[in-house]
């Protein structure tokens, strides 16, 4: 029997799947990260301490839900800045249950270095890339999350 190209054009071809694409970019950005991070951080962490650093302090709760953390995730993130001396805790004064989450000054400092850094892994990452097609991978990165 002789497949069509109709019959073709619908098989399921692995490498043209959103899923195993994205899968692969991201491979590719997490070794790029990984080889320019410093004090061992990774992504789940400087992403904790970016919008840690744009919040100022929040509680554990609700850094989760601003880096897209679930509960177990965001703790395990938090506990392994605090051993790192890049954030400190302390009593919510409204709440006494909840713990507040701020940058140490080793944090700020961290930041300060990643943010730079954070600025060449992406452009490391994107760079196969035109600037039109970098700015519409954003976009529809954006729109896909």
């Amino acid at each position: 029997m002789t497949e069509t190209a109709d019959q073709a054009d619908t098989d399921y071809r692995l490498d043209d799947q959103v899923g195993y694409l994205l899968r692969l970019a991201s491979q590719r950005h997490a070794t790029i990260f990984q080889s320019k991070t410093i004090n061992g951080l990774t992504p789940t962490q400087f992403s904790a301490l970016i919008r840690i650093s744009e919040q100022g302090t929040c509680s554990q709760n609700h850094l989760g839900r601003l880096a897209a953390m679930d509960v177990a995730t965001i703790k395990g993130v938090v506990d392994r800045l605090r051993q790192k001396g890049l954030t400190v805790t302390a009593p919510d004064p409204n709440d006494k249950r909840r713990t507040m989450i701020s940058l140490s000054p080793d944090g700020e400092e961290m930041v300060t270095q990643m943010k730079e850094i954070g600025r060449d892994i992406t452009a490391e990452s994107l760079k196969p890339l035109t600037a039109a097609e970098q700015r519409s991978l954003i976009k529809i990165l954006r729109k896909l999350s």
